[in-house]
């Protein structure tokens, strides 16, 4: 098991963290994002996807049925990089869209079993990872994991970050 004491001697004190803790935090986050997305990257790579893409992948097979605008507002990100993003997964036949039901405009974002199975391959290795640390750092460590990255994230996106998601192909 891994040792879960802080890394620093003095161990962190949540009141008056010092510089150079938070200069800690900071490279172990580059470096904890690098492993995550790691492997990721290397089975994006067969297809010539990048990050984007992945994430993309991601929340779309989290809301099935999401608008555009709704996948434009999670991933920050223009117009015109979602479209060329769009553009290729659509063409290369893991991404779909749909006319809405409601509102024939509207333009419904689906992956297609191509996609979902990209989806679960790339999840699975990040869910391994992620299975992997929260084992040996036990329960409480995890609830604290998560109540620090939910600081981290902008109050305006807290909420959106919590959300279940859907599952369903009811859109």
């Amino acid at each position: 098991m891994t040792d879960t004491k802080p890394l620093n001697k003095a161990g962190a004190n949540p009141l008056f963290l010092r510089e150079d803790e938070l200069r800690q935090g900071i490279e172990l986050l580059f470096y904890a994002y690098r492993d995550f997305t790691g492997e990721p990257d290397a089975v994006l790579s067969q297809h010539d996807f990048g990050r984007a893409h992945h994430r993309a992948i991601y929340f779309i097979g989290r809301n099935r049925g999401m608008p555009i605008g709704n996948l434009l507002k999670i991933l920050k990100i223009t117009k015109q990089s979602l479209s060329r993003v769009l553009t290729q997964l659509i063409a290369d036949g893991f991404v779909e869209q749909r006319a809405g039901t409601a509102d024939k405009r509207q333009r419904l974002l689906y992956l297609t079993q191509k996609g979902d199975d990209l989806e679960r391959d790339l999840s699975a290795l990040q869910c391994a990872r992620l299975a992997r640390a929260y084992r040996e750092a036990g329960a409480e460590a995890v609830e604290g994991f998560q109540k620090v990255l939910i600081g981290i994230i902008d109050v305006e996106n807290q909420a959106a970050a919590l959300s279940p998601r859907r599952k369903d192909d009811d859109a």
